[in-house]
């Protein structure tokens, strides 16, 4: 008869010893798998009379690392991990399995123990007293090296993330620094020629004619929205996509806040003689939204739009009433078009095309513009354009009549 070892062991001080069968009870914190285990415990109880083992129970809950070790896909389940071959028993029937193989399970361990004498009397007298090594042990160390593996990976995935954060707001730094100087140049240039040409005696600007006063005071006024927008993108990138998104909606007429972007942006895309279409029904409804984010969104599709179309080409702007809850909006361009194997990496923070790096701009814009759209419970995605180039969509929830 084996010395008796029946025990239940605690979870953070498991107690190691050399009992030839060993069986591991996998539990859980279900109620209704209580019982089940409690009839377990207590046949397994009525065991040891016949023969002694060492058992340990493990709350999968606080080993998950164990219970990956074991590849175990259900609860309660019994393991017998010594003698080799491992076997495991699963299922509401393990009782019924036990009456099967527990005869089975006694004569692996007496040939165990003979094989071990056997192998006793051959060795050395030097390490004749060395003991077996606790099969449970082994497991618990193994656990171990699988947890501190999964750590480590975990790390090493902040490492990288870190890492990418910081190389890409290096990035996003230096491409400002670059993109800012035509915008101040341009603010400069304005600023500084009023300047020289203002009589402050008779309050007035010699050798320039009103038209021109006018132009340059609109010049200075643009080129400084720019510079904010670029300095509130930078901002919200530094926000984290994990950070909850503020927005103050309330109603908004999209039509006419689109009509003030055009107009906005008017002296960019007649630079390049691009037409402007619209199709912008006279009854869309009006939407819930906050009207400086939707703003946001508009002036960098647009921006975007007016950046890739082809000098001569079209941008389109059109509405539409898709359901008694959605508005639709859309704008397309007649540039290269969106790829479709990018159509859903466009939207991540600073992904840029291959064929984008030379071209203005940091690679964040649409990034925001998706968070916004998301923050008023609506969707934005880019598709083909009938006449080539890129369809950029957004909804929003109509407003509450």
């Amino acid at each position: 008869m084996l010395k008796h070892d029946y025990m239940q062991v605690s979870q953070d001080q498991p107690i190691y010893s050399e009992a030839p069968l060993q069986l591991l009870l996998f539990v859980d914190g279900r109620p209704q798998s209580r019982q089940q285990v409690q009839r377990i415990r207590a046949y397994l109880k009525e065991l040891e009379a016949e023969y002694s083992f060492e058992l340990q129970i493990i709350d999968v809950g606080q080993q998950p690392y164990l219970a990956e070790h074991f590849k175990l896909v259900a609860t309660p389940a019994l393991i017998k991990i010594h003698p080799e071959p491992q076997q495991t028993l699963a299922g509401s029937n393990i009782i019924a399995q036990l009456k099967t193989w527990w005869p089975r399970w006694q004569t692996a361990v007496d040939a165990f123990l003979k094989l071990q004498e056997d192998l006793q009397e051959r060795i050395d007298e030097n390490v004749r007293g060395t003991s077996p090594k606790s099969t449970i042990r082994s497991v618990a160390i193994s656990a171990e090296l699988i947890k501190l593996s999964d750590e480590i990976f975990h790390l090493k995935q902040e490492k990288e993330k870190l890492q990418e954060q910081l190389q890409f707001k290096d990035r996003v730094i230096a491409i400002l620094a670059h993109d800012l100087r035509n915008p101040l140049t341009a603010v400069a240039i304005a600023i500084e020629t009023l300047q020289s040409n203002y009589n402050p005696e008779k309050g007035d600007f010699l050798r320039l004619k009103p038209a021109m006063t006018a132009y340059l005071l609109k010049q200075a006024r643009s080129q400084t929205k720019i510079i904010d927008r670029m300095i509130a993108d930078l901002l919200e990138v530094g926000r984290g996509d994990d950070t909850e998104f503020p927005i103050t909606p309330q109603k908004l007429e999209l039509g006419k806040l689109s009509f003030d972007v055009l107009e906005e942006l008017r002296d960019r895309y007649i630079a390049k003689s691009q037409r402007i279409e619209t199709d912008i029904p006279q009854d869309l409804p009006c939407v819930y939204a906050d009207p400086e984010r939707i703003r946001q969104v508009l002036v960098n599709l647009l921006d975007n739009a007016i950046k890739y179309t082809p000098a001569g080409g079209c941008i389109s702007f059109a509405g539409l009433h898709r359901t008694t809850q959605k508005v639709q909006f859309s704008i397309g361009d007649t540039g290269p078009g969106i790829p479709q194997e990018n159509r859903d990496r466009i939207f991540e923070n600073h992904f840029r095309l291959q064929r984008d790096q030379g071209t203005d701009g940091y690679g964040i814009g649409l990034s925001l513009c998706q968070r916004i759209i998301r923050a008023h419970y609506g969707q934005i995605w880019v598709d083909s354009a009938p006449n080539g180039g890129a369809w950029f969509h957004f909804t929003l929830p109509v407003y509450p009549s």
